[in-house]
């Protein structure tokens, strides 16, 4: 039986508020016989009152992404859409849905922005206010709203959506998100719409003390039908008024004080101000929301007598506390990632970060959680209270970015379990609505090197492709002619040249969405940026082909050290700069072909092979020999395909001969390691890609969960084997760069790899470790559920494997001499084999 599981609009389910002009339909199928692909489809979009698109029967396989090609749509308005399919084995299915448009750049020309009258210096959060009546029925209320700042908004004391930190953080000078909200059931005679806006990302002390502007502000436009049909538009205007209420300060940094005794206070009229230069436009990726709420695991007084409580998991979010104290009592909840040797709470990681909520009780049992702030934390030290007080009375509240987790990874040895499991809370703590490379020190700034080098894996865990798609706007609206792409995205540290690796996200990102998604027009939007990126790099390289100028932060934090310095590494940090060059230029040329572009294509491919024959001439010697014989600096000439084939075994045999220097261990930094156990995979040399995951000393990815680690690490010693710590300076717990290594779980030992963009076609192949005697992994594709799971045990080697409906796979299982090609379905395979496992 053919059916359809899962109908989405621009990946999300029943979406209101669709800026896009032609937004993309995709829909999952499920079938209880194999081989089942698409024969046909018909989509049937409706308006309020009319047909917008009938497509007919249309004799196709897509499934993914289908473009919208109907009449234009009209801003705030409901659509629904129907689906019809067709199998190859004459079964169809049906399904509806709906989407609902934003403003779609027609904003009511009488709503302001406002801000109000307090002293931009001020400490406590502004707030806005709407009265207003209504004396017909109301059919459908919506309002929109953004803000200079970050917002809550309420109206008759509900609180609108379950969103934090809205509008979001995006490159303000060029672009701001607005949202919408269905405000239908909550209206009333009488109604009252308070925003209470904070500094936020705006106007809130960022590194290096950047700030856009002064002072946060608001802009609103409420839309009411009524019943009978008329409609009332209410927007921002002089009419509002401004006051204060119990948040009394809120800062990313140092957290937020929230006073119960303080009731609401209006000051006055609210004051219209220019509009930002930035462009309106509808949210573009899924909100930052709650997604679990953890209770302490333990209660304890440290040597000191601080109070501490233990949530068990290092996150990023916030503390919501239950209080019942008299009136007046100040209670503070200051938050750490970890506890030093002795057992003592431990802050000075987070530099000036004050990481700490004040709660200011009005008597009573209260309940008090933060708007305006986020920390990483796994513990909490608590004052003002007795020692007796319930643990769980406090709950640790996560929060990231609501994408969907799709992808699961397990196996047989524990250690890697966890590991997986490490990866998975650092992209949690990191994917902030934007990706941070840290979310407790006063840092938490897009680094562009960061997320490319994560990019991969990220994809494996959860759907980036809107996360990502958000982001790379305003990378694109960021970079420059004159700086390349900036080191952090939004950028907010000074105008400083782009450096390879980091500047490369542009390029490498795009391609890893079309990779793991099939979304084109991620390309589509990004190729101008990707060529930029590479033009601005041939601009320092000139007729040499080389990149050899300027600062870099090559092998960022690789253990192998470059004289006079502890964080570059010791690859040439040029080599490391030309490499991804070649890279990046490659990529270019390939998404130049794949979106038609005959001209471009052809002209990088040939900078490409112009790029790698300087490459080989400068850092490649005529018997093979590297210049930097570093493990970094090998496997970049491996993975990025620059070594002439005759010279790949020699380069090779140098990687296998450092790492066993290093006593079977890796040395890489940043930039080495995503690609360090592909390097040895690829070139024969597999068996020691698994010695170095499954080592346990340091440096290690399981010295880490040995030392208790429930994130990813900074520092391959961010706690060094004695208990003690790395320079506190930069030294964070929860760091995703180095969980890089799950793209090569979930592709070798998990066996899941993507033969055409989207897993159209995959391939299934594990490749065992010794070590490791089983493992199960699924991937929620855009076609559906991709899974493998396989064990070995007294010769005989089993594995399961589904493959999506209107998709095909080819299997290549171990020892077992057979490629096979198959379409949809489950299949399940039992033989005999000997192996080392």
């Amino acid at each position: 039986m053919l059916k359809i599981d899962a109908f989405t609009i621009e990946y999300r389910k029943n979406p209101l508020g669709i800026d896009d002009k032609k937004p993309r339909f995709s829909w999952v199928m499920l079938s209880d016989k194999s081989a089942t692909v698409q024969a046909s489809r018909r989509i049937i979009v409706m308006g309020p009152d009319t047909v917008m698109w009938d497509t007919g029967d249309v004799p196709c396989s897509q499934s993914v992404l289908v473009t919208y090609e109907g009449s234009a749509l009209e801003p705030k308005t409901k659509y629904t859409v129907s689906l019809i399919v067709k199998d190859n084995h004459g079964e169809t299915a049906e399904a509806d849905c709906f989407f609902e448009t934003g403003l779609m750049g027609r904003f009511n020309p009488n709503a302001l922005w406002i801000t109000h009258g307090m002293d931009s210096g001020g400490s406590s959060c502004p707030i806005f206010i709407k009265d207003f009546t209504l004396n017909k029925k109301v059919h459908m209320g919506r309002v929109y709203i953004s803000a200079l700042g970050i917002y809550e908004a309420k109206i008759n004391g509900n609180k609108l959506g379950d969103a934090y930190f809205a509008p979001g953080w995006t490159s303000y000078h060029h672009r701001l998100q607005y949202q919408i909200y269905d405000i239908t059931g909550f209206l009333n005679d009488t109604n009252n719409l308070c925003i209470t806006t904070a500094n936020g990302w705006y106007a809130g002390v960022l590194m290096s003390n950047y700030r856009y502007g002064e002072r946060t502000a608001v802009w609103a436009q409420i839309e009411l039908i009524y019943e009978n049909g008329q409609t009332e538009t209410i927007v921002t205007d002089n009419s509002w008024q401004y006051g204060t209420g119990p948040a009394r300060y809120a800062e990313f940094y140092h957290g937020e004080v929230i006073d119960h005794t303080f009731d609401v206070e209006v000051y006055g009229a609210a004051k219209p101000i220019e509009p930002p230069t930035g462009e309106l436009t509808a949210q573009e990726c899924e909100p930052v929301r709650v997604t679990k709420r953890i209770k302490p695991v333990s209660k304890t007084l440290t040597p000191k007598g601080e109070l501490v409580f233990d949530f068990g998991q290092n996150i990023a979010g916030l503390v919501e506390a239950e209080l019942d104290e008299p009136r007046g009592t100040k209670v503070v909840v200051k938050y750490a990632e970890v506890l030093d040797k002795d057992g003592n709470f431990y802050t000075k990681n987070l530099r000036t970060a004050k990481a700490e909520d004040t709660f200011i009780c009005a008597g009573g049992g209260e309940v008090f959680l933060p708007s305006f702030t986020s920390h990483g934390f796994r513990y909490i030290k608590v004052e003002g209270i007795d020692n007796d007080y319930p643990a769980d009375r406090f709950t640790a509240c996560v929060l990231h970015t609501d994408m969907e987790p799709i992808g699961e990874f397990t196996c047989s040895h524990p250690g890697v379990n966890r590991l997986q499991q490490n990866i998975v809370w650092g992209q949690r703590g990191n994917f902030i609505d934007i990706p941070t490379d840290c979310p407790q020190r006063d840092e938490r700034l897009g680094w562009t090197g960061d997320a490319q080098m994560f990019a991969a894996t990220a994809a494996f865990n959860y759907n980036t492709a809107l996360f990502f798609t958000k982001w790379l706007r305003d990378l694109k609206a960021d970079q420059t002619i004159k700086h390349g792409v900036p080191t952090v995205v939004p950028s907010v540290l000074e105008d400083k040249e782009g450096v390879a690796a980091w500047g490369d996200a542009a390029v490498i990102i795009p391609m890893a969405l079309y990779r793991a998604y099939g979304d084109i027009r991620v390309l589509e939007d990004q190729y101008e940026s990707m060529k930029d990126w590479v033009e601005y790099i041939s601009s320092k390289a000139g007729d040499s082909f080389l990149w050899q100028t300027g600062a870099q932060y090559a092998d960022w934090l690789a253990l192998d050290k470059e004289e006079l310095s502890d964080r570059v590494g010791a690859t040439d940090i040029y080599l490391i700069a030309s490499a991804y060059y070649a890279y990046s230029t490659g990529l270019t040329a390939e998404a130049a072909g794949l979106l038609g572009y005959t001209d471009d294509a052809v002209k990088y491919r040939k900078l490409r092979d112009d790029i790698i024959e300087a490459f080989q001439k400068e850092y490649i010697t005529s018997t093979g020999r590297l210049v930097s014989e570093t493990q970094t600096g090998c496997v970049l000439a491996l993975h990025f395909n620059l070594a002439k084939q005759e010279h790949r075994v020699k380069i090779t045999e140098m990687l296998v001969k450092n790492i066993e220097r290093h006593n079977n261990h890796l040395s890489t930094g940043f930039v080495g390691t995503p690609y360090l156990c592909h390097a040895l995979s690829d070139n024969g040399c597999h068996e020691l890609a698994g010695k170095l995951l499954l080592q346990r000393d340091f440096p290690s990815w399981l010295y880490t969960v040995d030392k208790g680690a429930t994130t990813m690490w900074e520092r391959w010693n961010s706690i060094k084997p004695d208990g003690s710590f790395e320079d506190a300076s930069m030294n964070s717990f929860n760091h995703y760069a180095y969980g890089s290594i799950g793209d090569w779980i979930y592709r070798m030992i998990g066996g899941i790899n993507i033969l055409e963009a989207g897993y159209k076609k995959s391939l299934i192949s594990p490749r065992c470790i010794k070590g490791i005697s089983g493992a199960k992994t699924s991937l929620k594709t855009p076609f559906g559920e991709l899974s493998c799971e396989w064990g070995y045990k007294e010769g005989v080697f089993n594995a399961n494997i589904r493959v999506p409906v209107n998709t095909e796979a080819v299997i290549d299982l171990p020892n077992r001499g057979i490629k096979e090609s198959v379409g949809s379905g489950v299949y399940n395979y039992t033989y005999q084999t000997e192996m080392d496992i």
